[in-house]
């Protein structure tokens, strides 16, 4: 029996709610890497209601064209006339982040929309502030091009007190003052700072029920269930060791049960011991190192059987913020990094 991940329609329905009541801008949905892992074909809420969905590259918008007419946001740009033409066929609209890109997209012949990406402190990509102002005088002349928006990306956000969050905002507002749409916030600034809303938002990690705030998890709800069945229960004995490494030693009679899920399927190597796993309801301690197709929980007292279903995040009971916590990770790096082994279906 496979892991399953289990993606929750209402879950989504209802984040993408809490994503309209913050703001009333026009919503730009990431759904980049296979929607943080969700899978493009099971996110049909976020894809029918959202103003624009938005990838990394071309690949992602030919996946994308195959299920819906919806505005898409090519969010890495192009960088090749080849790449331009499939974006332009495709009906992109593409992120202009460097300056090698503005005399590609200037000599281009036909109509086209465009979003200017500007560098605020984030130093990753974006124009600088002469980059911005060149980019604007070369497009002002040409009719086949518009200007949708001018966009930036905040580099701690997530961090509510941190300084850069001001300087960042500060930088964006004044380089933009005349521009009829801007674009900042992503899902931390959504949920904490309504200054950085202007005309269009970029929910990501917040649609799939993840928090991008420690300690608030705002009401999301989780979308992806990850599961996987229980395989094996044995009893073993006080100094008795588990798994690779003997890196935990029971001390006392314990009953364990094994789990049919490991890092091949994405569940993350560097669990800590007594990383939580929910089983029957009841929450069990990790022991154990993480192998490739199995985990290792104490089951206690509780009343477990072969064939029991465990969960191993996206529950009221246990968020993937905490496994992520225990691991040392994201709850980014987590959805996103489930395998092509275990089986993604649709839910309620």
């Amino acid at each position: 029996m496979p892991a399953v991940a289990l993606i929750s329609q209402s879950a989504l329905t209802h984040n993408l709610s809490i994503v309209k009541n913050k703001s009333s801008a026009k919503i730009v949905a990431m759904v980049k890497a296979n929607a943080y892992g969700h899978h493009l074909d099971l996110i049909t809420p976020l894809i029918k209601n959202a103003d624009i969905l938005a990838v990394s590259g071309l690949s992602e918008v030919q996946k994308l064209r195959q299920i819906t007419s919806q505005p898409i946001l090519l969010l890495s740009g192009v960088h090749s006339s080849q790449e331009l033409q499939q974006a332009i066929d495709l009906k992109c609209q593409i992120v202009i982040h460097h300056p090698a890109q503005i005399a590609l997209i200037n000599n281009n012949t036909q109509a086209l929309s465009v979003w200017l990406k500007i560098d605020t402190g984030m130093h990753r990509l974006g124009l600088s502030d002469d980059e911005y102002q060149h980019c604007l005088s070369s497009f002002k002349s040409n009719s086949l091009i518009t200007i949708e928006c001018v966009m930036s990306h905040f580099a701690c956000a997530d961090e509510l007190n941190h300084p850069m969050n001001s300087l960042q905002l500060e930088t964006f507002e004044q380089l933009t003052s005349d521009t009829i749409n801007r674009s900042m916030a992503n899902s931390a600034a959504i949920l904490s700072n309504p200054a950085s809303h202007f005309e269009f938002i970029r929910p990501g990690i917040m649609l799939y029920g993840a928090s991008p705030i420690a300690d608030n998890n705002y009401n999301l709800q989780p979308v992806m269930q990850l599961s996987a069945p229980v395989i094996a229960i044995k009893t073993i004995q006080a100094g008795t060791s588990v798994g690779y490494g003997a890196t935990w030693v029971a001390d006392q009679q314990t009953t364990i049960a094994i789990i049919g899920i490991g890092y091949g399927d994405g569940y993350p190597r560097h669990a800590k011991n007594g990383t939580p796993v929910l089983i029957n309801d009841i929450l069990c301690p990790l022991v154990g190192r993480v192998s490739m197709d199995m985990i290792t929980i104490d089951i206690g007292n509780a009343t477990v059987s072969i064939g029991d279903t465990a969960i191993l995040w996206g529950h009221k009971k246990l968020r993937v913020e905490t496994v992520a916590k225990y691991s040392n990770t994201i709850s980014y790096e987590l959805l996103t990094g489930i395998s092509g082994r275990v089986s993604v279906v649709s839910g309620e």
